[in-house]
């Protein structure tokens, strides 16, 4: 009797997950945590309307969803101002990116992107035979034009770039942006991810035309929209890229309910500008309980904040374990010098309170 016959590929490959969910966690250690600060999930949740029209479409679950995302689609062109050719749906940035690896990326194929950026992007990658060239963080931030410079060194086939970034939270202005689209080698696709674009200030989203065939601009509803249970991700490029998606993608990957959820919330801009304000107030008040305990906050134009921890990834890890033993579910990047800081996502004024009694016991045990 024998078993499957793996890829050589798949054999070569670790039985891992990017990250390990808080749910994981609270099973190793016994008990569910008190504050869940770790994930950048919006803790202030999707639109009332969208909680509405999620609602309403379960009695209709029992239907497949529309697997062209129509009605989505037509409200996204009509924000952008786009057309529908123009925009691609799916699940989540997370699965755009394992669609678009798929479609460009064939064993041996160079990819580049940062060391210590987005480590689903690996992931992906790697389970479809690509070669990850790295560059590092210069002063926290993506260093853009070095990305650039790999790329052309490499003759890759794919950059990815995070603006703003996770997990430092930094950023750059949209012109340097558009300045690195001029870099670009011919034959590269920039992946620009904008996931947590809702958050930055003016200018950082860059203005780009849509027919732009050199780039893919990657958003969700997943942080700002508060949606990242429903896995609801859409793409802005141009049309021939968008179209190749109907070659690879699940059609049907998409929920009646995922579907109805983020088109309410689309509509509802009064609930986004409360939660990027509540969000604004969050960093502010773990700036101030960082700064309290001797600590640094970094900028952040995300929905986090990540703290200078003073010391080394050892000591930064010691912090964060002490954090997840008192009851608060945080996390911490995972390349140096990045993980010299923990990462702690924005929270209600009951989860800040938390985290603030944590930090000073979190602290003290790391060093002893």
């Amino acid at each position: 009797m024998t078993g499957p016959r793996f890829t050589k590929l798949v054999e070569t490959l670790p039985s891992t997950v990017p990250f390990v969910g808080p749910e994981v966690q609270e099973r190793q250690r016994g008990a569910p945590f008190d504050a869940r600060l770790g994930a950048n999930e919006s803790v202030f949740g999707p639109s009332p309307f969208a909680v509405a029209a999620m609602q309403d479409a379960t009695t209709e679950c029992w239907q497949y969803a529309d697997p062209t995302n129509h009605d989505l689609i037509s409200a996204l062109s009509a924000r952008l101002s786009t057309t529908h050719a123009h925009i691609i749906v799916g699940e989540g940035i997370d699965g755009l990116l394992g669609y678009l690896v798929r479609m460009l990326v064939a064993p041996g194929d160079p990819v580049v992107t940062s060391d210590g950026a987005y480590p689903t992007f690996n992931y992906h990658v790697a389970g479809f035979g690509g070669v990850l060239h790295k560059v590092p963080y210069k002063d926290d931030h993506e260093n853009v034009d070095a990305l650039m410079e790999m790329a052309r060194s490499v003759e890759a086939k794919l950059v990815y770039l995070a603006n703003p970034d996770n997990p430092m939270g930094s950023w750059h202005s949209g012109s340097v942006i558009e300045k690195a689209l001029d870099a670009l080698p011919d034959g590269t696709l920039l992946i620009l991810d904008e996931a947590y674009i809702e958050f930055a200030p003016h200018g950082t989203a860059p203005e780009i035309d849509p027919d732009d065939p050199r780039v893919i601009r990657l958003r969700t509803f997943s942080k700002a929209h508060g949606m990242a249970g429903a896995r609801v991700g859409y793409g802005i490029g141009a049309p021939e890229l968008i179209k190749s998606f109907d070659k690879v993608r699940n059609h049907f990957g998409m929920s009646r309910i995922a579907q109805a959820g983020a088109l309410a919330a689309l509509e509802d801009d009064a609930w986004l500008e409360e939660v990027v304000e509540l969000v604004a107030e969050a960093r502010n008040r773990i700036g101030a309980i960082a700064r309290a305990n001797g600590l640094t906050p970094l900028p952040s134009a995300t929905n986090f904040v990540a703290i200078d921890c003073g010391e080394d990834g050892a000591f930064a890890k010691r912090v964060l374990d002490g954090l997840i033993a008192e009851g608060v579910f945080v996390r911490m990047p995972f390349v140096a010098p990045g993980n010299r800081a923990i990462r702690v996502s924005a929270g209600r004024p009951v989860d800040l309170d938390i985290f603030e009694k944590a930090l000073p016991k979190a602290l003290a045990a790391a060093r002893k």
